[in-house]
């Protein structure tokens, strides 16, 4: 039987799609020069560095929102300039918004949620819509830091949802053998 996916669950699994996708994208950027990294590279946040700092700041300040908690983010200077820190720092956050979205039940993803934004003015958005720009930014700007790789020479990494999907299908299609074998069924039923 299908089970219809509720905003609660859509939003877990974009959020595992997002460590995914930062995954890869930290795998590509790998095989640049670390000198290419902190070099101007015409983003909107000029390097690639910056530009991974900002991914990971604005999760940590929608984080705080969602928690409602005060949380100050500078996005004109660099908060990780260690690159193996903001890598780690960056893939906590994404864990952090995994974490939180399990925690929650379904009605928060149904509620307005009061912030304030960064120019101090009093906001409100329904939590699916902050929970959307979240992942739209990080997409967006992925896929500026994916045409610098490109741009430096590097191979750009398919970070499309579509090959997610494949992989995610994939795997659970092999968990699914391996418990039906360890369960001593071989049954197609038993790997619905």
């Amino acid at each position: 039987m299908h089970t219809p996916y509720s905003w609660k669950s859509y939003f877990v699994v974009l959020s595992d799609y997002q460590q995914w996708a930062n995954d890869r994208l930290f795998a590509a950027l790998g095989s640049l020069d670390p000198a290419q990294l902190s070099s101007p590279q015409g983003l909107f946040f000029g390097s690639i560095h910056h530009t991974t700092d900002h991914i990971m700041q604005v999760g940590r300040l929608w984080c705080a929102r969602l928690r409602g908690e005060p949380y100050q983010a500078d996005f004109k200077r660099i908060l990780y300039p260690d690159w193996n820190q903001l890598i780690e720092m960056t893939q906590s956050q994404s864990a952090e918004l995994s974490l939180l979205l399990e925690a929650r039940d379904e009605a928060f993803f149904d509620e307005r949620l009061a912030f304030t934004s960064s120019n101090g003015q009093a906001r409100e958005m329904w939590v699916r819509d902050v929970l959307t720009h979240m992942m739209n930014h990080q997409t967006h700007h992925r896929g500026q830091i994916s045409a610098a790789i490109t741009r430096l020479g590097g191979a750009a990494p398919e970070m499309d949802y579509f090959y997610y999907k494949i992989e995610m299908d994939g795997y659970l299609q092999t968990v699914r053998a391996d418990q039906s074998l360890s369960n001593g069924s071989t049954s197609p039923s038993s790997l619905a």
